[in-house]
């Protein structure tokens, strides 16, 4: 259980930082803010998700904060931290939402101040949409969230942050080390980003809606896409991505193989597979 005497501090009022203050608020936790724009820490204040925000001049909020959770962009959580990283006081938790953990979980445990402990970790929740104004669509209630320490982190800090999941409802809570977490979101989030955004770039067809069904619009949902941070996802995890787009692109080739061969068989060999697969994926 989280100890509610103590405050939370949400640094970027996004998509999902803005999820987490709203959560944690109408659970009777003392939550404030810190966002770049002044009409995110209004909107955030005026919903109740934040008792308090700021913009600018907020060294009392940082060092006021029991609990710290960094809704940022990798290379902005590092920039952050090298230059207010010194105000966060010892006995300080902190986490992140992060979807990569290479190249930022050991820079951010190595700028904090002795005996503040950062414990990584990565709500699977996002949407296709972004900023606080859409951070009550997300529901953490079907949603995985993964931890990702390293051996510089306590079992007390690894417990809180499990603790935090559990407050915010995720289903299920799982432990990876960063280098894990990366190669498998390598394959389950971004080449599912990079298979929806190249088939809705492989075709300028202005009329696909009138004649789409729901197979499409499924597949193609996640195109919908923020164009900055997944940019940004990308390029830092691009080994692990390109690896998996080299794997798809091989089993596309072998479709596309046994479609030139007439190889009914073969490729009802793929879809039983597939079947399969999909199937155990859907008890779990």
């Amino acid at each position: 259980m989280l100890d509610k005497s103590k405050t939370y501090l949400i640094v970027g009022l996004g998509l999902l930082g803005g999820r987490y203050a709203q959560v944690l608020s109408s659970h009777g936790y003392h939550v404030t803010g810190i966002a770049r724009s002044r009409e995110t820490i209004d909107y955030a204040l005026q919903h109740e998700y934040i008792a308090e925000g700021a913009t600018e001049n907020f060294d009392a909020l940082v060092t006021g904060a029991d609990c710290i959770i960094f809704g940022l962009y990798p290379t902005v959580l590092l920039e952050w931290v090298k230059q207010y990283g010194h105000l966060i006081q010892p006995g300080t938790m902190v986490t992140d939402v992060s979807g990569v953990k290479r190249g930022v979980v050991e820079p951010v445990q190595a700028a904090l101040p002795e005996g503040a402990e950062f414990i990584a970790s990565h709500p699977m929740a996002g949407r296709e949409t972004s900023g606080i104004t859409h951070s009550a669509e997300v529901n953490f209630a079907p949603a995985n969230f993964i931890i990702t320490p390293t051996d510089k982190n306590t079992q007390a800090g690894i417990d809180w942050c499990h603790a935090l999941a559990e407050e915010l409802g995720f289903k299920r809570i799982t432990i990876l080390t960063p280098a894990e977490h990366d190669y498998m979101i390598g394959y389950v989030s971004q080449l599912c980003h990079a298979i929806a955004v190249s088939l809705m770039c492989a075709s300028d067809n202005t009329e696909l809606a009138k004649y789409t069904g729901d197979s499409f619009r499924d597949l193609t949902r996640i195109a919908h896409i923020n164009d900055k941070m997944w940019a940004e996802l990308f390029l830092w995890n691009k080994d692990n991505l390109i690896s998996e787009i080299d794997m798809f692109s091989d089993a596309l080739q072998s479709m596309r193989e046994k479609l030139v061969q007439d190889d009914r068989e073969g490729l009802e060999e793929m879809f039983r597979l597939s079947t399969e697969r999909r199937s155990a994926f859907d008890k779990k």
